[in-house]
């Protein structure tokens, strides 16, 4: 018998290689894999993922039911931090869809619990989601002071968030400012 966590596995990899079809069947089996080995929260933890799936293809109202399900799962659990990664996929579902006003009030609640949490590098990561809507609504102030207390939580920033922390703090030399002192 295949366990849950092989079945994952297979799923993520199918998921990376963009068959969503064949890593949604995985998903499901996974989550009857791990309801079966009474891993409640692993069981929900495939219901996101089934609901990544759904966001992939376009599928937004089964992506949210499926992450709601998740989302209570952990509620029930006090698992404020998978939680609160849950509320940041929704937010990128909600994002997907083009609802940016719900996208912005999933992606700050998971910032609020990510930041209650002291998980800076997940607080990081959501505020650039927020940030980068508020660029591309125009918004380029509200972008820049959100990119620059993002970048200021990413442990170790990729190429882009290193070239973006740059160009802020030579901003910042020639015009002053910066983000507030801790």
């Amino acid at each position: 018998m295949t366990t849950g966590a092989e079945l994952q596995e297979q799923g993520v990899k199918l998921f990376m290689q963009h068959d969503y079809e064949a890593a949604a069947d995985k998903f499901k089996e996974a989550v009857g894999a791990y309801t079966q080995e009474g891993k409640s929260d692993l069981a929900a933890e495939m219901k996101v993922n089934l609901g990544l799936v759904d966001r992939a293809l376009g599928n937004f109202d089964n992506a949210i039911t499926l992450m709601n399900e998740a989302q209570q799962v952990f509620a029930e659990l006090s698992d404020r931090s998978r939680e609160a990664q849950v509320k940041g996929n929704l937010g990128g579902v909600y994002l997907a869809q083009g609802n940016n006003e719900q996208a912005m009030t999933y992606y700050r609640e998971a910032a609020d619990a990510f930041k209650e949490l002291d998980d800076e590098d997940r607080y990081g990561q959501t505020l650039l989601a927020i940030a980068d809507i508020h660029f591309k609504s125009g918004k380029l102030t509200q972008a820049m002071g959100t990119y620059e207390i993002a970048l200021e939580s990413i442990k170790e920033p990729n190429l882009r968030q290193r070239i973006m922390k740059g160009l802020i703090s030579v901003k910042n030399k020639l015009v002053g400012g910066g983000a507030p002192e801790a």
